[in-house]
Parts: C-alpha cells; sequence; structure tokens
C-alpha cells in the first residue's frame, strides 16, 4: 500500500449501498439467432472486441457425489455446436468432480456491457488427439507449467514450485518439443441450457434461454427459447 493512500471506512464499502444503473439496449426474441452458439459467438464477438479484458474467462462451477460445489474461473479455449472446451489437469479438483457428477455450469461476467451468458450441461473429456493439437499452440511456459503443477493438491511452499518448472525447463530446452502430460486434457460442456442476460434499466433485466429438445443426435435436436423473470 502507497503511504498515502487511506484505508476507507465501513460505511464506504457498504455492498449494499454500491448501486449501477443498466441502460443498455434491450434483447428480443426477434434478436435472436437460431441456435445458442451462434448466439454465443455474436455476443462473444461484441465482448471481445469492445475492450473487455479476457473475454473468454468464465466461472466454472462443478460438484462432487454429495452434491458439494466448488467454482474457479478458468479460460474457454474454443466453442462450437459441440459445446464449450476449456484444459485443466485431470487430477485437480474440477476434473475430480466432473469424474463424480458431470453437471456443470458455465458463467461469462462480462460486467463492464451489462451482459452474462450462463451455460449448463454435462462435461466429457475431449479426445487425446485435440488435447495434443491444442497442447502445441500453447507457449512454450505454459507447456511446461502444465507439466510442473500437481494441480489443487498441497505444495509445501512456493519454492517447490518453482524448482518444478526449473527442472522441466531443464530437461526440455526452448526449442525441443515438450510432450502432452498424459494426466492433462480438455473437456468439452455439451450445453443443455445457454441463458442470454442483458441488463436493463430498474433491474428489469432481459433474460432468454434456449432449453435443449429432442435426442442426442444433431437431427433430432432443436432449441426452445423461454423468458425469464428478472
Amino acid at each position: 500500500m502507497l503511504q498515502d493512500e487511506r484505508v476507507p471506512e465501513a460505511d464506504e464499502l457498504d455492498p449494499a449501498a454500491m448501486r449501477v444503473h443498466y441502460r443498455s439496449q434491450g434483447l428480443a426474441e426477434a434478436d435472436l439467432a437460431p441456435d445458442p452458439y451462434e448466439q454465443f459467438r455474436r455476443w462473444f464477438a461484441q465482448a471481445a472486441t469492445g475492450g473487455l479484458y479476457e473475454p473468454n474467462a468464465m466461472v466454472v462451477s462443478t460438484a462432487d457425489a454429495a452434491g458439494r460445489p466448488s467454482s474457479r474461473t478458468v479460460l474457454l479455449k474454443g466453442y462450437d455446436e459441440r459445446g464449450f472446451v476449456f484444459y485443466t489437469n485431470y487430477t485437480s479438483r474440477k476434473a475430480r468432480e466432473l469424474g463424480e457428477n458431470p453437471h456443470v455450469s458455465l458463467l461469462f461476467p462480462w460486467h463492464s456491457i451489462a451482459r452474462q451468458v450462463i451455460v449448463t450441461g454435462t462435461a466429457d473429456r475431449v479426445g487425446r488427439d485435440e488435447t495434443a493439437a491444442y497442447f502445441r499452440s500453447r507457449p512454450y511456459g505454459s507447456q511446461l507449467g502444465a507439466w510442473a503443477s500437481d494441480q489443487s493438491a498441497t505444495v509445501a511452499g512456493r519454492a517447490q514450485l518453482d524448482d518444478s518448472y526449473a527442472e522441466l525447463a531443464a530437461r526440455y530446452p526452448e526449442g525441443e518439443p515438450v510432450p502432452v502430460p498424459p494426466g492433462w486434457g480438455g473437456f468439452r460442456v455439451r450445453a443443455e441450457s445457454v441463458e442470454f442476460w442483458q441488463g436493463r434499466e430498474n433491474r428489469l433485466h432481459d433474460r432468454l434461454r434456449y432449453v435443449r429438445e429432442g435426442g442426442r443426435g444433431a437431427a433430432a435436436e432443436g432449441w426452445r427459447v423461454e423468458r425469464l423473470w428478472p
């Protein structure tokens, strides 16, 4: 903290007194794309070109076999009509929980443009070829980081993590191929519903949700759009 920086009083940080009045243009059913993935593409493009920091950041919420939830921020690394993809260590807490309970929620919190996208569905591991292709696209340091971290496990201190990274850097010098860690890979979230939330004045927000209908075959699937009370 800077020497002359004043610590705010408690009543100056009262969350109940914090107000942001949304006046954004509304979201009407007639404005929606035929499916949620195309609608997400439109909104994601607007978020990415609107100056948002890491618009692909999303809150991933999982639950264990007993229903105890956990959440964390993860970066979206791909999406299409098959689902939304992110990568992780398969021994991490989220991966272990998805192994016990595949139901998952994704939240894209685009606060500065008064929008949110909320995805609910189930997650499956992506194939190893797809994982390898993405891993090879990562920067060298991120490739080593995937090996260096026993994600979500207890670590003795920062020095242990730094030593692990240094050992890997010596084993795989920059410019040489780094193999894909066997315990690291992707998950694809197949959406069952996708809600597009647009902030509006007086907290009368627009909430339009796509709900999947039909079987698992692409030809049998369709989407129903419903409006939710704000």
